[in-house]
């Protein structure tokens, strides 16, 4: 494993945790020698981590549409910064450039953008590792909701089971590099649903 994309909000958020452990994230990922992939903001966790890493001596990699450009404030002082025509582009990128994918507390798009690369991890586009850094407890509900649609039969077990929890950035990069790939069928079991 060589980079992580890290998905987070471009806000800091209510709690002062959430940036103490976005900076903890980025560092960690530069000790370890990891590339941080991210969206490339100046702002919020995303800037924390970014700023984390750099000064930790880590390869920072943003990627950002030029529609973001402004809004989000481009970091300036990226390794590289790769400016992108939209956001399904965007996404594309992260990806190829990341072997394996951590959300931090956010919002709708850091979920959106995680679990599309859950969702293609279903699908065995890829076999990267997936997880949440569950800061002060940010994700607990989306935990439950997750176990509920398998409970439902939405989504399988082996499926949830992919997504690795913890709530310390060094324990969730551990899991991450030990991650086996699996691939279980996506599709419902026919028979139930025709019977």
């Amino acid at each position: 494993m060589k980079s992580i994309c890290v998905y987070c909000g471009s806000s800091s958020g209510a709690q002062p945790i959430y940036i103490e452990q976005a900076r903890l994230l980025g560092t960690c990922m530069a000790q370890a020698g990891l590339a941080l992939v991210y969206g490339g903001a100046s702002v919020g966790l995303m800037g924390a981590v970014a700023d984390a890493a750099l000064a930790a001596g880590g390869n920072v990699i943003g990627v950002m549409p030029t529609s973001l450009i402004e809004k989000e404030i481009d970091h300036k002082g990226l390794s590289e910064l790769h400016v992108v025509s939209n956001m399904h582009t965007r996404k594309a990128k992260m990806a190829e450039l990341s072997d394996g994918f951590i959300a931090m507390p956010g919002g709708a798009g850091t979920l959106e953008e995680f679990f599309e690369m859950w969702t293609w991890s279903q699908l065995g586009y890829h076999l990267k590792p997936c997880g949440l850094l569950n800061v002060a407890g940010y994700f607990d509900g989306l935990i439950t909701f997750m176990r509920h649609t398998v409970e439902e039969k939405f989504v399988k077990a082996e499926h949830v089971d992919m997504v690795l929890v913890e709530t310390e950035p060094q324990a969730l990069l551990q899991r991450l590099a030990d991650y086996k790939p699996i691939f279980v069928p996506k599709w419902v079991d026919r028979v139930a649903t025709e019977a």
